[in-house]
């Protein structure tokens, strides 16, 4: 022997490999799979067996609003390039799984996003200026009409979710008809936040549709590194909650994997959690550079499968556009961008120093320092910063 060693028996570390008797053994009861959804395939073409039946109205509405949320982000990191605007997180390339979604809510239904979910926000009436006041950092921008039944943004990852269960259980304590959706990356299923919302969401079985936006990426930390599980939407099995995954970047499949899901919260069977497989194709925040920790070619093979350029076919292949549509249509969203940006302009408040005054009470010296060297700075620089 060694020096150094002691003898020791190791244990092993299954049961399996026992020498001695081991217990017996039965298979458990355990009834439950996660299925996969696809309606669009990658070039657009649709399986009319599973193809949901919408208006055509909602399908151009869909598109229009897709369109418009991709023109929105390449303005808004426009904006933020030149300072005018702060750090925000573009929506680009999950716009099918924000808007199929969220399309399946009433209004009297309650959202809650998280911080990336500007497509869900723009269907659901936001304004495109209240954004730009919001991400250029006054809270104004973030204030929301009392009829309305959304949530602001969350920025701390996976807060949201017990809000959302909370919420969702006081509709069913008061016997309301309404479902509590809430949004939420990948990186937020490592959060205890989130599991402790779908444990209570599963014992108390409230209406709650839990949307996942498995975009493959927590800023810079890839999905195999978030979790060992073959799947995300298996996590739902666990707190005995349906796991769905679908096809993310096809606007079909979220829309009727998730009405099938509200349905269910509707009708009073419980919640749902669907994992909706889909990519950021741009940064994480515009304090994000991905070249650093992303090779160019994963996002090239998910450019292919981009959820605008799948849209667009199956809509061409249904007669609802043509070229001259779509044309027409873009055109359309960037003059409604740049009318919102101007009103955006209008209303930044006069006092640009008021973001000091409802942090404190008395501001203390280190406070009033550097509220002095930004309005030294903004003088310097020619802006009205008001009193």
């Amino acid at each position: 022997m060694e020096e150094g060693r002691s003898e020791r028996t190791v244990p092993s570390r299954r049961w399996s490999d026992r020498k001695e008797k081991q217990m017996p053994r039965s298979e458990v009861d355990w009834p439950n799979e996660v299925t996969y959804l696809q309606i669009l395939d990658a070039d657009g073409k649709v399986d009319e067996d599973l193809e949901p039946d919408l208006p055509k109205e909602t399908l151009i509405k869909l598109y229009k609003t897709m369109v418009l949320v991709r023109e929105f982000d390449a303005a808004r990191l426009r904006l933020q390039r030149q300072g005018e605007i702060g750090t925000f997180a573009p929506s680009t390339g999950q716009e099918a799984a924000q808007l199929g979604s969220i399309c399946a809510l009433k209004d009297s239904d309650w959202f809650v996003p998280s911080f990336r979910e500007t497509a869900a926000q723009v269907w659901r009436g936001a304004k495109l200026e209240n954004d730009l006041l919001y991400v250029a950092g006054f809270e104004e921008g973030m204030a929301l009409p009392e009829d309305t039944r959304d949530l602001p943004i969350s920025i701390p990852v996976g807060s949201q979710v017990p809000h959302a269960v909370g919420i969702a259980w006081a509709s069913k304590m008061r016997d309301e008809d309404t479902v509590t959706m809430c949004y939420f990356g990948d990186g937020a299923t490592s959060e205890g936040d989130f599991h402790e919302g779908l444990t209570f969401a599963g014992v108390f079985e409230v209406p709650v549709v839990f949307l996942n936006q498995n975009n493959h990426w927590a800023i810079s930390v890839p999905r195999e590194r978030q979790t060992a599980s073959k799947t995300l939407a298996q996590k739902a099995l666990a707190y005995g909650i349906p796991g769905v995954q679908v096809d993310g970047n096809d606007v079909l499949a979220v829309y009727a994997a998730t009405k099938e899901a509200v349905d269910r919260a509707r009708d009073g069977d419980g919640p749902t959690m669907i994992e909706a497989l889909t990519y950021r194709m741009g940064i994480h925040t515009t304090a994000d550079d991905p070249t650093k920790y992303r090779e160019e070619s994963e996002v090239e093979k998910w450019r292919e499968r981009d959820p605008i350029d799948r849209m667009r076919v199956y809509l061409m292949d249904k007669g609802h556009m043509d070229e001259d549509d779509d044309e027409a249509w873009r055109e359309e969203a960037k003059k409604e961008i740049k009318a919102a940006i101007e009103r955006y302009r209008d209303n930044v408040p006069d006092d640009l120093g008021s973001m000091f005054e409802h942090t404190v009470a008395e501001r203390d010296p280190y406070l009033e320092r550097q509220r002095k060297e930004l309005m030294d700075y903004w003088e310097r620089a020619g802006v009205e910063v008001g009193h």
